[in-house]
């Protein structure tokens, strides 16, 4: 069987108030991310109080992420998406979009109640190395 390795990066924000989790795992040549909100990693706070803000900032830190195992957003296979409002989905599908390019991954988006620190997106994802 295949080893499970932790992956860590201080170029994205790291677990939610210390939570037990990590950013990702990999998994042979599969990694799994843990939701990445539209956190600004020097700041702690949310990059804006829009979804388009919130969404660009939430790819920038699955990227970083992506890229600290080896992978990248080209390499993504399935992406989960949750929002607080739904209304919020052509905003955060135009930012999204432009991110992962003309071959997108697979993808669920799940309207929500609420999430850490007011954000209005989060998302996870499993890619490929």
């Amino acid at each position: 069987m295949a080893q499970k390795d932790v992956i860590t990066t201080d170029r994205a924000p790291g677990p939610f108030q210390g939570a037990p989790y990590n950013q990702a795992i990999r998994l042979g040549d599969l990694v799994f991310v843990a939701g990445q909100l539209g956190v600004v990693l020097e700041t702690g706070e949310l990059a804006g109080p829009g979804i388009e803000e919130q969404t660009e900032q939430t790819m920038r830190n699955l990227a970083a992420v992506l890229e600290a195992a080896g992978s990248s957003v080209e390499n993504l296979l399935k992406t989960t998406v949750f929002l607080v409002d739904l209304a919020d989905f052509a905003g955060m599908n135009e930012v999204y979009a432009r991110h992962v390019g003309d071959r997108p991954p697979a993808r669920s988006t799940i309207g929500i109640a609420q999430l850490p620190v007011g954000a209005k997106v989060e998302i996870e994802a499993i890619a490929h190395v």
